[in-house]
């Protein structure tokens, strides 16, 4: 893989929103972008701009009846209650707004881009990939389309027979794991908060594939994580002999973040892409959940300071302060003002503790089911 890896972003994350109530009203990929080219990590020739997925393409997860329920939505800004029962679109989780098919097909443009681009090997970062919750014929949990899943068909028309599916958001996949938990040759290894929406991925839950769920308790930290990377996470990876791995690396089991009640520093984020990065000649790397513009910004930026290997700088300079000084976070109460280590740090202090029975035990069954790296 000679080729540096390479970005794939758009603008039109810069001025969209879900709406100024919705949890994604927040700047998440636009605020990457502007930090990323602040420290001089994102020259010209590593960024791409991401195509607009054409409604066709879709078609290969999502319903032509859907798409054009979503395109439909998008142009009269709004949706009859028969549309809204049967696609999922004008909830209060999935609501009209301007872009409402335009910015999903993009990041779903970007990731089959990203399969064609890595016909011969290589690294992608598409930070506004993620969308792990769409159903094909239903908006769910803020995702409209499931850029995951189209993502790994991508890759799969483009070479790679084997596809590790890993998943760190606080959420689980449960679009994904419909998409693929009876397919022998994607492997699917999840860890997200239990009892958290949408509470599927039991740890019992396995598909007739090779599907490895792994539900954690609240408070969930450095420590922990690192004994799932090194006892669950890269065992299964390594046993399975992916040529081709989608990492889903949602910034929302970060501590700061509204959406969960998980524990961990972005230090575990950044350690779980170094260790997945030799493990197969093509790596994509999606986004996913994140709804704290502070710590979603600088997770996902130190994301693509591991995968191009820069350095992270103890203190900000001051034109990557200036980025996140600048961010608003309207209409939450929780945080008046930043605190000062949000906008002059880009690393989180590690967030370190005792490795819970829970975790444990579960990882324990989980490599006793596998038959294989026990």
């Amino acid at each position: 893989m000679n080729q540096p890896p390479r970005f794939i972003g758009s603008e039109i994350y810069r001025h969209s929103s879900y709406g100024h109530w919705h949890p994604l009203r927040v700047p998440r990929v636009s605020t990457v972008m502007d930090l990323a080219r602040a420290l001089g990590w994102l020259p010209a020739h590593q960024y791409l701009v991401s195509p607009r997925a054409k409604p066709a393409a879709l078609y290969g997860f999502h319903t032509s009846a859907y798409v054009a329920a979503l395109q439909a939505a998008e142009t009269a800004q709004a949706v009859s209650d028969a549309v809204r029962a049967r696609h999922g679109l004008g909830t209060h989780a999935n609501p009209v707004f301007p872009e409402m098919y335009r910015r999903p097909a993009t990041s779903a443009g970007a990731a089959m881009l990203a399969g064609e681009l890595l016909r011969e090997g290589g690294i992608i970062y598409t930070p506004a990939g993620g969308t792990h919750h769409g159903f094909p014929d239903r908006a769910n949990g803020f995702c409209y389309l499931n850029d995951p899943v189209l993502a790994i068909q991508s890759l799969r028309r483009n070479g790679a027979t084997r596809v590790a599916y890993i998943d760190v958001d606080a959420h689980h996949p449960d679009g994904v794991e419909y998409a693929f938990a009876d397919e022998p040759d994607v492997l699917l290894v999840s860890t997200h908060e239990q009892n958290r929406w949408p509470r599927t991925g039991a740890l019992e839950d396995a598909g007739s594939g090779q599907v490895f769920n792994l539900p954690v308790p609240a408070g969930f930290n450095d420590t922990e994580m690192a004994f799932v990377r090194e006892r669950l996470i890269l065992p299964a990876v390594a046993a399975f002999r992916p040529d081709a791995i989608v990492l889903q690396c949602g910034a929302d089991a970060v501590t700061e973040d509204p959406q969960s009640r998980m524990a961990l520093s972005n230090n575990a984020h950044w350690a779980v892409v170094a260790a997945l990065m030799p493990m197969a000649p093509r790596f994509v790397v999606l986004g996913g959940g994140g709804y704290n513009p502070w710590s979603v910004g600088r997770c996902w930026t130190g994301v693509w300071a591991t995968l191009n290997g820069h350095d992270v700088p103890e203190r900000l300079p001051n034109p990557a302060q200036d980025v996140l000084r600048a961010l608003k976070w309207t209409g939450q109460s929780r945080v008046k003002a930043p605190p000062e280590q949000w906008v002059t740090t880009l690393r989180d202090q590690p967030r370190e503790g005792p490795i819970s029975d829970e975790v444990r035990t579960r990882v324990a069954q989980l490599t006793a089911r596998s038959g294989v790296w026990a």
